[in-house]
Order: structure tokens, then C-alpha cells, then sequence
């Protein structure tokens, strides 16, 4: 009997959150984050509150902290700071596009972070009651998983308005993940109160901000592929010449060398193909329909390479304004290299 009561005290910790995260990827029609990604979230969240644990517990005796301040204060900081980590780095190397891989990215984090934290406290803790464990499963397990959402997805925000991510824009995502996960400890509402509202309030905040993304993310598409569309056709039509390309690629042959101004057009030509083919991949997910991989996708990115480094750096400086340098824009080639 006692091995079916630790049993389900272990899932109430456990499940709730990591079937929450799933619903999530689900949820997600692009499929923007891939489940590999997802796995190597939670681990690397289960790994921050080792740390976590050992570093507050260091911090707490050298300050003299009880456990109630540890809780409502130290904590709080030092857990958010942790786990803000890897979303810095996520955005950093551009593979966050848009606000729903943010969330998703965010959640997952938290969502390792919560599920090691339940899995100490199932150890030091022993028999226990069946209502502590729905408490730390929907209650604070949820709540590490959207505070780190919430700081993912106003990071990606303030990136986006900023025209690219900085380490400053996780900064008030930060501030505010401290504040809620505070007030979460502080117990204002009583354990119970508080993990109710969390099951009210947080489906509603996902169902919101995936909203806003799939609107986003229409537009970028739609706009995006008509614009390479029809400068790669106008590449492949030949009418090059007749155009403002043209006259500006007129100019650079005063600069360059001709071969070096004909490795620029092929460059031009092969990262709108990949552009394209990025955006055509989405176009798919969403649609529902299942995407192979591309053999030849590898072999572009060589010749790609090749380019940019026949060209030089001055050289590509001078073809930029053809290039998309957005945020966007440079994490659909990632998103095609991951594939």
C-alpha cells in the first residue's frame, strides 16, 4: 500500500508539468521547437536546480537567512537567474523565431527545473500527504514552468522591437520572473487558492500568446515568401540588368572583381532558395503535412560558406542591402540547418 502511495505522490510531482509542456509542443501547428530540443531543455532545467540547491544553500548559511527568507527572497532570485540562462543562450544563437518557441523554450526549462526540484523533496521528504503532492504538481511545478515562460517570451518581445536580442532584453522578463515566483512564496493566497488560480490563469496566458504568434508568424511568412519569390524569379528571368539590382550590382563592378561580383549573385540566388525552402518547411507544419529531410540542404550551406569566404567580409557588407539581417530571418536558416 505504502509503495502505491509513494507511487502516486511521485506522479502528482512529476506528471503535471511534463504533460502540460507536451500539450504545449502539441499545441504548436509549426512546430517550431523540436522535441530533441525540448529533451535537452529539461535536462539542462534538472541540472540548473542542482545548482540551485547547492548555490542557495551556500548563499543562505553566508548570509545568515532562515528558511522563510531563503524562500520568499534568495531563492526567488537565484533560481530565475539560473534559469534565464539557457534562454539568453537560446536567443543569443538565434534559435528562438517567434513568441510560441520562446514559450515553449521557457516552459521547458522550468519544467526540468520543476520536476528534479519534486524528485528532491519526494527523497528528503518521506510519507507525505496525497494533497502536498497535488500542491507541488499543479502548484508549484506549473508556476517554475510559466514564470520561465513569461521571461522567455518578454525577452523575445523587447528583442523583436529592438531589432535583435541583447543580453539587457532578458532584463525585465528577469525582474518580473523574481517578482511572481515571490509572491508565489509568499503565500498571500493559501497553497490550495494559489494552485487553483494557477490552472485558471496560466491555459488562458498560453492560449493568448500562441494567438499572437500564429498571427505573427502568418504575416512573416507571407510577406517574406513573396518578396524572395520574386526577386529569386527575377535572378532566374535574367532580368537582373533592368532592375535596381541591377544597377547597384553595376556599381559594385567598379569595386569588385567580376568574378567576385558574379559570386555575389550566386549567393544572392542560394540564400533566397534557402530562404524559400525555410518558409516553405512552416507553410507545410502548419498545414499538417509531414516534411522530409532535404539531402542537398547540407551541400547548400557548404556552398554558401564557400561564397562568403571567396567574397570576403567587405564583399558581403556591400550585397547586405539585399540580404534579410532580421532576428527572423537568420534563425530560418538555422531552423533549415536543425532539420
Amino acid at each position: 500500500m505504502e509503495i502505491l502511495h509513494a507511487g502516486a505522490r511521485l506522479l502528482l510531482g512529476l506528471l503535471p508539468v511534463l504533460v502540460f509542456l507536451a500539450a504545449l509542443v502539441l499545441l504548436d501547428s509549426y512546430k517550431l521547437v523540436r522535441p530533441r530540443r525540448v529533451l535537452v531543455l529539461l535536462a539542462i532545467g534538472a541540472g540548473v536546480a542542482v545548482v540551485s540547491l547547492a548555490l542557495n544553500r551556500a548563499l543562505a548559511g553566508a548570509l545568515g537567512l532562515d528558511r522563510v527568507e531563503v524562500a520568499r527572497y534568495l531563492a526567488p532570485t537565484v533560481e530565475e537567474a539560473l534559469k534565464a540562462i539557457p534562454v539568453l543562450l537560446l536567443m543569443a544563437r538565434r534559435r528562438i523565431g517567434f513568441l510560441v518557441d520562446a514559450a515553449i523554450a521557457g516552459f521547458a526549462v522550468g519544467a526540468g527545473f520543476a520536476a528534479a526540484e519534486n524528485l528532491q523533496y519526494f527523497v528528503t521528504l518521506g510519507p507525505s500527504s496525497l494533497l502536498l503532492w497535488v500542491v507541488r504538481g499543479f502548484g508549484t511545478a506549473l508556476m517554475h514552468g510559466s514564470v520561465t515562460a513569461v521571461l522567455a517570451i518578454l525577452a523575445k518581445l523587447l528583442a523583436d522591437r529592438h531589432g535583435g536580442s541583447r543580453w539587457w532584453t532578458v532584463l525585465p522578463g528577469l525582474l518580473l520572473a523574481i517578482v511572481m515566483h515571490s509572491l508565489f512564496n509568499h503565500f498571500f493566497l493559501s497553497p490550495n487558492a494559489s494552485t487553483v488560480v494557477l490552472l485558471l490563469v496560466i491555459p488562458l496566458f498560453f492560449v493568448g500568446v500562441f494567438h499572437l504568434s500564429e498571427l505573427r508568424t502568418r504575416d512573416w511568412l507571407g510577406a517574406g515568401f513573396d518578396s524572395d519569390q520574386e526577386l529569386l524569379e527575377l535572378i532566374h528571368s535574367g532580368a537582373v540588368a533592368s532592375s535596381r539590382m541591377g544597377a547597384y550590382l553595376g556599381e559594385l563592378k567598379e569595386r569588385f572583381p567580376p568574378t567576385v561580383v558574379v559570386d555575389m549573385l550566386c549567393m544572392l540566388r542560394l540564400r533566397l532558395e534557402l530562404s524559400i525552402q525555410a518558409k516553405g518547411i512552416l507553410l507545410m507544419r502548419g498545414a499538417g503535412f509531414p516534411v522530409m529531410p532535404d539531402p542537398e540542404v547540407e551541400t547548400k550551406f557548404a556552398e554558401l560558406r564557400y561564397l562568403e569566404h571567396s567574397i570576403g567580409p567587405t564583399g558581403v557588407l556591400a550585397m547586405a542591402p539585399f540580404f534579410h539581417f532580421s532576428e527572423r530571418d537568420l534563425w530560418q536558416f538555422h531552423m533549415l540547418g536543425d532539420e
